[in-house]
């Protein structure tokens, strides 16, 4: 099995599960976990027996988004733009694994933790999940490809509002924008989850998979994402214009009095 510092992979026959591991820090999402996460999809991707894979994130939430400490914090293995491209490459990574994947969502789903749930196949929450893409307010434009996704998900004025204003919404408004499959009390999570991954390992893999191109290639032709590899170049210059810095010291001023 393979071994992982800020996430959990199991396999049981064609059934994965793939966790984030850092529930103290509610699972933000450092360099080491974008990168785990990409490697993990494709440790997935040579698990030939796989057919389905079930991610979360351990304790109180699915995952509060990319990690404001360590990003903030140059670090000398990795230039600005190598850091700022890491978030695109986990997204397409998990988007592109050859298993149906199924995010199980409780607690906060927030910026980069909302890429991850929308890089998968289906989308189930529980009613008590909490949803927000605060990055304008951090003074930086939306990466990592969420818009082209997000767009092709809710269409763009949903998107333009929720990114733009920043605001909470909820599983019921996200269920209606067409981003999640279903709600679930919260205690029926897991089993419900559980339920529909074996339901789904439990049909032809290459039915699955080919069923799974067929619409990922349609999508990708109604809204491609291969111009996303300019979005790291969007967040570095973010770091250079003075109305995002102050935009990111306010956000993060106000975060440390919370």
């Amino acid at each position: 099995m393979a071994q992982f510092q800020t996430l959990e992979v199991s396999v049981e026959g064609s059934l994965g599960r793939l966790q984030m591991a850092r529930p103290e820090r509610l699972n933000a999402l450092s360099r080491q976990a974008l990168q785990e996460l990409a490697s993990a999809a494709r440790w997935f991707d040579e698990q030939r027996q796989v057919k389905v894979v079930i991610v979360s994130g351990q304790g109180r939430s699915f995952s509060a988004g990319f990690d404001l400490n360590d990003f903030s914090n140059p670090d000398p293995e990795w230039g600005p733009r190598e850091s700022a491209d890491l978030g695109r490459i986990m997204a397409e990574t998990v988007t592109n694994m050859n298993a149906l994947t199924i995010a199980a969502i409780q607690g906060h789903c927030i910026g980069g933790g909302l890429i991850v749930a929308i890089s998968c196949d289906l989308r189930i929450a529980a009613e008590s999940a909490v949803f927000q893409i605060p990055e304008v307010d951090l003074g930086i434009p939306l990466a990592w490809g969420g818009i082209p996704r997000l767009v092709r998900e809710i269409g763009p004025a949903a998107t333009k509002e929720l990114v733009l204003t920043c605001r909470r919404f909820y599983p019921e408004e996200a269920k209606s924008l067409g981003f999640l499959n279903a709600v679930v009390p919260d205690a029926e999570l897991t089993a419900h989850v559980d339920a529909l991954a074996l339901s789904l390992a439990a049909k032809p893999g290459y039915s699955l998979r080919t069923t799974k191109q067929q619409v990922n290639a349609v999508t990708e032709e109604m809204i491609g994402t291969a111009r996303n590899a300019n979005d790291a170049d969007s967040l570095v210059i973010a770091t250079y214009d003075a109305e995002s810095r102050a935009a990111s010291a306010a956000y993060l001023k106000s975060k440390n009095k919370g």
